[in-house]
């Protein structure tokens, strides 16, 4: 798609992360001018783990990136869902091929470094450029223009904010946004798969292959647990703990391992095992925030976290920001030469299914807290999902 200047359009990105490197991918293999600036003095991705649904795999296949995705990621064999306090089993589910055959493609966990080199390595070097703390965007004369801390401005035909779920993008255009803290927090660390027990339960009745998802459930909380990188060795920890102490918002506040036991005490022993070898911990305070209802104003918009933000409780965050890009790219070739239409169709598209992703989030939350918890919500309507082809 060209300018109306007969040029290729050209479109800045706010934002390194997982979501603006992945729009950028699907812009540039459209033929546009993409130019990616990141507040970080360098390119990397911190956190642990996250999950790929089948519906974020297709859209990464679609980007020609299933080869180092498969390579840099893991698929479960098992799904088993267990209690806090004797690993008695509530559910056990095979995963291994069962989501290709249901929803075309399969759910796999990763690393979220791995996944962020992944996409680094399918741009040029010079597609990002760093230290660049963006402070806010707006449309002058039908041209986006990016504003940024030492006073130097970007001009683009489209600016889109991928700045996270603290955007000054959208803050600068919308306005400060008011997150709720849910009286809840998580720990996430990592210890070596080979620390996953052989056998839990009473007695040892239950076995674990090292392949496996694991998740305990209990009155106060549940720890989910499934194997990272592509050869499996290493076991992602997601902690979640009800707590009336404020915590922050931030996944890079240290915690330490005696904070995370104590929040566990007199839960299973073979989880307890785990966590007392579980090194660098991170804790933060998980927020609720209602759907955003604007995501747009003139050649302004906004992309992943940065427009709808979520609770971690459907595991769709990243996947969100993926198939957000992929829809971007798709509409601006669709509506070749009317950047507004091309707009006004990408937000038309991902705007209800975000939404609903938003809301279903918080239900999902709210069954998890209550004991005993009631059952996950379906997830089909999620996997089923295929944002790249166009909507009926």
């Amino acid at each position: 798609m060209n300018s109306p200047a007969g040029r290729p359009l050209r479109v800045v990105i706010v934002g390194a992360g997982l979501g603006g490197l992945g729009a950028a991918i699907s812009l540039r293999q459209r033929g546009f001018e993409v130019e990616v600036h990141e507040r970080a003095p360098n390119l990397g991705e911190v956190g642990a783990g996250l999950q790929l649904g089948p519906n974020a795999v297709k859209v990464l296949d679609a980007m020609g990136l299933a080869e180092p995705l498969r390579k840099n990621t893991f698929e479960p064999g098992n799904r088993l869902t267990l209690n806090w306090n004797d690993a008695s089993l509530r559910n056990r589910a095979a995963t291994r091929g069962a989501d290709v055959h249901n929803y075309g493609a399969p759910y796999l966990t990763a690393h979220r470094a791995d996944l962020h080199r992944v996409l680094q390595e399918a741009l040029p070097e010079n597609a990002v450029r760093l230290g660049r703390i963006c402070t806010g965007a707006e449309t002058r004369n039908g041209v986006a223009v990016a504003t940024f801390a030492d006073g130097s401005q970007v001009e683009a035909d489209i600016v889109v904010g991928a700045d996270g779920v603290r955007s000054a993008v959208r803050a600068r255009l919308f306005g400060a946004d008011k997150p709720r803290f849910t009286n809840s927090m998580c720990w996430r660390c990592i210890v070596p798969i080979d620390l996953v027990p052989a056998k839990v339960g009473p007695g040892g009745s239950i076995s674990v292959e090292k392949t496996d998802h694991l998740s305990w459930y209990g009155p106060n909380g549940q720890v989910i647990c499934y194997p990272v990188h592509g050869d499996g060795s290493m076991f992602n920890i997601f902690a979640g703990h009800a707590t009336e102490g404020w915590v922050d918002e931030s996944w890079t506040l240290p915690s330490s391992r005696a904070e995370l036991l104590d929040a566990y005490a007199g839960w299973n022993e073979a989880l307890l095992g785990m966590l007392a070898r579980a090194d660098d911990c991170f804790k933060w305070g998980i927020f609720d925030r209602d759907p955003i209802e604007q995501w747009t104003e003139g050649r302004v918009t906004l992309l992943g976290d940065a427009a709808h933000p979520t609770m971690p409780n459907l595991a769709q965050g990243a996947n969100m920001a993926i198939e957000d890009g992929y829809t971007l790219a798709r509409n601006l070739v669709k509506h070749a030469g009317d950047i507004d239409a091309a707009l006004a169709g990408y937000v038309r598209e991902r705007q209800p299914r975000t939404k609903m992703i938003t809301l279903k989030s918080r239900e999902n939350f709210q069954l998890s807290m209550q004991w005993p918890p009631a059952p996950p919500i379906d997830r089909s309507w999620i996997f089923s999902f295929d944002a790249t082809k166009e909507p009926a």
